[in-house]
């Protein structure tokens, strides 16, 4: 295992792991999804002129809809189908009818899944200078600092500058872009929530990254690929993603809250 994530497994098994976790990744469950009123106004006026067409189509235009059906996702990317399909239409009418008004609303409220908020968290928490370094939000900037210094752009932004200066030849946005003691670091950032299919393939994306072939860079620097993963691949056991950890002493998988220590180191 590698040192960092050694140092990473022993930290979650052995400190207060997940409450110092929820400085990175601070969970907001309870905060539903709103509904512009306008918008409303017109499911209501469909619902209640038993306009089947309209009241689909309002539903559709929302974040989420209130029935969990396979047809939805089609009639969503093909609104010209709705007209097509009456028989899928008055059959998801029906089904919004007798939900109610009350419990419609309530569907399409709903608060996110926690997972999807988790995206934008890493990057806010590297922009509060926890990581002791200046943040830029913008390559000159970033390029012009002589000491260290963090790059926090949108992944696409990031990936480009890795690109076009660093030899980066992945096809994969970053997470994190720095520069420590003239070395540059790159990597994603994953919170992993559990075992098994999307987060076993969330773990295997990060992983890509660290063992993809960088090409000489126009820098002529120094560039180490890291993945700054949190979550329960740190949980010993037979589990395919701490397995992985054990296994691959090469590649530097180290928590969040071991990342300033770890730059600091290199």
């Amino acid at each position: 295992m590698n040192y960092w994530t050694k140092l990473s497994v022993e930290f979650a098994n052995q400190r207060n792991y997940l409450d110092s976790l929820f400085r990175v990744y601070p969970m907001s469950a309870n905060i539903r999804r709103e509904i512009n009123k306008e918008k409303w106004k017109n499911i209501e006026a469909s619902f209640n002129n038993r306009d089947n067409e309209t009241l689909i189509k309002e539903l559709l235009k929302l974040e989420l809809f209130p029935i969990k059906d396979s047809y939805v996702a089609y009639l969503k990317r093909d609104f010209a189908s709705i007209s097509r399909n009456p028989n899928t239409i008055s059959r998801l009418a029906g089904a919004l009818y007798e939900m109610g008004l009350d419990n419609i609303y309530e569907k399409c409220t709903e608060p996110k899944e926690t997972n999807r908020q988790i995206g934008p968290l890493f990057k806010r928490w590297i922009g509060t200078g926890t990581l002791g370094a200046p943040v830029f939000d913008n390559v000159d900037s970033f390029l012009k600092e002589r000491g260290n210094a963090i790059l926090n752009m949108s992944d696409a932004e990031m990936e480009k500058f890795a690109r076009t200066y660093l030899g980066y030849n992945h096809k994969k946005g970053l997470d994190f872009v720095a520069r420590f003691n003239n070395k540059y670091v790159i990597g994603e950032a994953k919170f992993l929530t559990d075992f098994g299919g999307h987060q076993d393939a969330q773990f295997a994306d990060a992983i890509s990254t660290i063992n993809s072939v960088l090409k000489p860079n126009k820098l002529n620097a120094d560039v180490i690929k890291i993945a700054i993963c949190d979550g329960v691949l740190y949980i010993k056991g037979n589990k395919k993603m701490h397995k992985h950890l054990v296994n691959n002493e090469d590649e530097i998988v180290v928590s969040s809250l071991l990342l300033r220590d770890f730059l600091y180191s290199i």
